[in-house]
């Protein structure tokens, strides 16, 4: 809170560890962290240390409650000081705490460098398989199944029946446990890389993430019930898999889906037309590129004028 000013730098979230990472550990220090910052508050006359201790108190309603014992005095304290900016944004995130139980670990590094900017919201950018991605806010008390949820709604999908987020850190694609708060899911995560790379290369490295929705699961998943997930999600996840030859086709079906898949990548544009044998691996499996020359699949059906039939 600035009463002890320490001329070494420190990392962001370091002093949040040591002060919430034993509370996460140990069920009496919950109460212990809410009842120091709270006495650190009371009449402090001292700004900075004012900001700070608000700062903290914001933090900490978003990982734990206090104890049925301590709470109705942290609802009375933050109801006397409701004209502060913060106090009814901690009134919230109490509430959510008492409703989602407690997070497992400190909070990330987007979470304190967002308060020490003076924001209370998190937005999240988004990557979709087809290329397109959209920000979502996300809360201390988000968890995965809430995120993906949401996500779902934004893009008017039938159902998230399915669907999964995935972290993307390195060269590690992950999939978020439903249940996880998503911020713990990726501080878990994080730190786990972190420790295994400081202790190959001694240097403690600094490491950003991209967060995916995609499909996971395909068991009920019907081609043609839900339009929106075949354009964004069913189409661009299997395309490479048809590609690997994965699918059994006929010869007829490859033909078909060839013609399918450039009317997906060039539209109505006929001008790439004469370029088949050279895109032939983009429109055609592996194992089916093998039975003809690339000349004899460009004459063989696969003919512009069989694009105008074959599906929008």
């Amino acid at each position: 809170m600035g009463d002890y000013p320490s001329k070494r730098v420190r990392s962001v979230n370091e002093l949040t560890d040591q002060i919430f990472e034993g509370a996460l550990k140990a069920e009496p220090l919950k109460d212990e962290i809410y009842c120091q910052i709270l006495k650190q508050l009371t009449e402090n006359h001292i700004k900075y240390s004012e900001d700070k201790g608000w700062e903290l108190l914001w933090l900490c309603t978003g990982l734990f409650p206090p104890s049925n014992i301590l709470l109705p005095h942290v609802q009375k304290f933050l109801q006397a000081k409701k004209h502060h900016p913060l106090a009814p944004d901690c009134m919230q995130r109490l509430q959510k705490a008492l409703r989602n139980g407690s997070r497992k670990y400190p909070p990330h590094l987007v979470e304190v460098e967002a308060i020490q900017h003076k924001t209370t919201q998190i937005f999240h950018k988004v990557y979709f398989p087809d290329d397109s991605d959209e920000v979502f806010e996300v809360e201390s008390s988000t968890k995965a199944k809430d995120f993906c949820h949401n996500i779902s709604g934004r893009l008017m999908l039938k159902s998230s029946e399915g669907f999964s987020l995935f972290v993307k850190i390195t060269d590690k694609v992950i999939s978020v446990p439903d249940g996880d708060f998503f911020f713990d899911f990726v501080r878990h995560l994080t730190d786990w890389i972190k420790k295994a790379r400081h202790g190959t290369t001694g240097v403690v490295p600094s490491l950003t993430y991209q967060v995916f929705f995609m499909k996971k699961l395909w068991t009920n998943t019907v081609p043609g019930r839900d339009s929106i997930a075949d354009s964004i999600f069913h189409y661009y996840q299997e395309l490479p898999k048809y590609l690997r030859g994965y699918h059994k086709c006929s010869r007829e079906e490859v033909h078909q889906l060839a013609a399918l898949i450039y009317r997906v990548k060039f539209e109505e544009d006929k001008s790439h037309f004469q370029n088949i044998p050279k895109i032939l691996k983009d429109l055609v499996p592996q194992d089916q590129m093998r039975l003809l020359s690339p000349d004899d699949w460009k004459r063989s059906r696969f003919d512009p004028e069989d694009l105008r039939g074959l599906g929008g």
